[in-house]
């Protein structure tokens, strides 16, 4: 062959090549994962939210589908982050407590015998990226960078002061805040911050398959809004929850920032949004300002308010729009929902927990995707099966709900029904029996901290 035609051979061949990848990319939807900490069951418009607008929230609700029935893996942050990153029971590989924050220690993280959604995906060809709160280990091995995100912004600990921080490496809430591994200067309020790098993420890689965790701190504490949104607020009597309100509201914006990134870059109807909490509003003396109503209990609990959360799935190419799905589904369901899409294969190397979402989303499935969940924390335990609800707090003590008509768990069936009691005590027991003990000591506030380990949340 001529040279010219060889020329002209290989550069349709290079030209046919990129034209495929562009169409299997094509074909590939973007995936948004937005988790917010410690926010209330009834603090968004969309679940009946009167003092607190949400219309970021709101929208994205409306565009996609409200999981009225949505649960997160464990009523507290670290356990559910690293079942949503794992797809897997975080008690089947002993991450049930809150990892203390220390860079020298190489046991407090998500063990390195799990691999994370993120390095399936980064095979398959997404870009990935992390933004926000980590809080699944320190030390090097266990950073998000090493973990399977191409790209990352945010912090490491558990939490983190959202203005006007005097930089300490050796305080959790005051570490810098870094963008892939490297300290940078934040000049605007936190959650603004997460935002605006959020939305520069999505329009960079418009070109490509990309999948992000957005993992917000808000509105966990400290509640430091800034002074011109906690005006708007000033309406609200109690000041915690004026507070609370405008670290909400900021959060909706940043929220907003990132799904308008999304909308311009003409990536809206081929992306899979998720959005939900990390677990229900902390009450009581620990409270921050959240409303759970009309659920009982909160943070720490395995009651309803514990880990049933806002939750919206939005993916506009295969989804309905403004619809309720009533049957519950769990943060687990990230993991094996977001391979699905993507084009790979769940994994069969060890027992997976986790549902790909879209058949029942879409209606294709009228069954519950999850006959049975569980919750362990402590002592405490709870299942879901059906509409039925059975929880046994340390010792023995059991109640018996019918979620159906009575989701603020007041009256207690136990003694209505003792063989569903019987039965879902012997399924709890079976399914606690494959779990395993805490794979390092932690520190929580609501859990007994490791001996000699700071409480840290």
């Amino acid at each position: 062959m001529k040279p010219q035609r060889l020329s002209l051979f290989l550069l349709i061949c290079l030209s046919a090549s990129a034209s495929l990848r562009e169409t299997q990319a094509a074909d590939k939807p973007n995936i948004l994962l937005i988790v917010s900490d410690d926010h209330g069951y009834g603090d968004v418009g969309f679940q009946g939210c009167k003092d607190i607008p949400t219309p970021h929230l709101d929208r994205l609700a409306a565009e996609g589908m409200h999981c009225t029935s949505g649960y997160v893996s464990h009523p507290f942050c670290s356990p559910t982050r690293a079942g949503l990153m794992t797809g897997r029971y975080q008690h089947r590989f002993g991450h049930q407590l809150n990892p203390y924050y220390n860079p020298a220690d190489h046991k407090e993280g998500l063990p390195l015998s799990e691999k994370l959604l993120p390095e399936y995906l980064g095979k398959a060809g997404y870009k990935t990226g992390w933004i926000g709160k980590w809080h699944l280990g320190a030390a090097p091995e266990f950073r998000p960078e090493n973990r399977g995100f191409g790209e990352t912004f945010g912090f490491i600990g558990g939490g983190h002061k959202f203005l006007n921080w005097k930089v300490d490496i050796k305080n959790e809430y005051t570490v810098p805040i870094e963008r892939n591994g490297k300290p940078v200067e934040i000049k605007e309020h936190l959650t603004t911050s997460l935002g605006n790098e959020a939305a520069d993420f999505i329009k960079r890689h418009k070109s490509e398959p990309w999948f992000l965790y957005l993992a917000f701190n808000a509105p966990h504490m400290p509640n430091e809004p800034t002074a011109e949104r906690l005006a708007q607020f000033a309406a609200i009597a109690d000041p915690l929850r004026r507070k609370y309100a405008a670290q909400v509201s900021l959060m909706d914006d940043a929220i907003g920032a990132a799904l308008d990134s999304m909308r311009a870059s003409g990536q809206d109807q081929n992306t899979l949004v998720f959005f939900f909490s990390d677990n229900g509003g902390p009450i009581g003396s620990k409270g921050n300002g959240s409303n759970n109503a009309p659920l009982h209990g909160g943070k720490g609990d395995v009651y309803e308010g514990g880990m049933r959360v806002p939750f919206v799935v939005k993916w506009s190419a295969k989804l309905p729009a403004g619809a309720n799905y009533d049957l519950p589904v769990s943060s687990l369901d990230v993991f094996a929902t977001s391979l699905a899409v993507a084009g790979v294969t769940m994994p069969t190397d060890k027992i997976y927990d986790s549902m790909n979402l879209i058949p029942y989303l879409s209606g294709e499935k009228k069954e519950a995707a999850h006959a049975q969940l569980f919750w362990r924390t402590g002592p405490s335990m709870a299942m879901r099966e059906g509409d039925a609800k059975l929880v046994k707090l340390g010792g023995n003590q059991l109640s018996l709900y019918d979620l159906k008509t009575d989701v603020g768990e007041k009256t207690n069936l136990q003694g209505d029904k003792p063989d569903t009691v019987k039965a879902m005590s012997e399924s709890i027991k079976g399914w606690d029996a494959q779990m395993v003990p805490p794979a390092f000591p932690g520190a929580t506030a609501y859990e007994k901290p490791g001996k000699g380990k700071p409480k840290a949340d």
